[in-house]
């Protein structure tokens, strides 16, 4: 993956160029690479199937301080139909370059909404998106920049009734986070494949309270492309997949 007669410099102009979510990077973070000295890329996980060729790749840098600092890049794309372009994605932490590999087409966690005699009626797959969870083991917070993991969520929400101001004003006490995939689903509406994942973003604040951010991601969209969406309440969260899988 590394060439090495590139720079680090160069090295990280084409890592942050390529990838489709550079802009999600904290400025605090693209601030310390600027100091970046040298750096080191390996393949941390790889999937590759017909329908899906998915890589992780590791990028630590030695920043001039003395610290080290890693990058996770993601890149996928169609298996083995070569219409498809790679896509790059970048994240920061480990934890949040796993939950993206997760959504990507056919990687969700749960057994498929449909059998081998075809699709099931629209009621029943509505049901089991709106199905209470079982229930969560107890959280275990782990402080890591948690107020910019809250600010991050908040800005790739792309529905108009996300939680405004008022919520991203309260998370930024955020010091501790704890992040649950509550459901996934890979289903077909309406002759058209769609997946479904809902994650629960809990975070623990300075006065000791905790409240949480719902995201779904989706590719219940007209081109099937991936989207995210951000709701205060679990409730609000599950009838958007539910208005999702009725229009699909």
């Amino acid at each position: 993956m590394s060439d090495p007669y590139e720079t680090t410099e160069q090295h990280l102009d084409r890592l942050l160029r390529r990838a489709l979510n550079s802009f999600d990077l904290p400025d605090s973070t693209v601030d310390r690479l600027g100091t970046a000295l040298a750096h080191s890329s390996s393949l941390h996980s790889s999937h590759h199937s017909a329908v899906l060729h998915r890589e992780t790749y590791r990028h630590t840098y030695l920043l001039s301080d003395g610290s080290a600092l890693s990058l996770w890049e993601l890149v996928h794309s169609g298996g083995r139909d070569i219409t498809v372009p790679r896509r790059h994605e970048l994240y920061d932490e480990e934890a949040d370059a796993h939950i993206a590999a997760t959504r990507l087409a056919g990687s969700f966690s749960d057994t498929p909404v449909f059998s081998d005699d075809g699709p099931q009626p629209d009621l029943e797959i509505l049901t089991v998106l709106m199905a209470a969870p079982p229930a969560q083991a107890p959280r275990t917070y782990a402080p890591d920049n948690s107020a910019d993991h809250a600010r991050r969520v908040l800005r790739r929400a792309e529905n108009s009734d996300r939680p405004g101001e008022e919520t991203a004003r309260l998370l930024r006490a955020a010091f501790a986070h704890h992040i649950t995939q509550i459901f996934g689903r890979q289903c077909r509406v309406d002759g058209q494949d769609a997946g479904f994942t809902l994650y629960e973003h809990a975070f623990l604040l300075l006065d000791g309270s905790e409240t949480s951010l719902w995201e779904v991601e989706h590719t219940a969209t007209p081109d099937g492309r991936h989207m995210c969406e951000v709701y205060g309440a679990e409730h609000a969260a599950r009838s958007a997949m539910e208005h999702r899988a009725r229009i699909c």
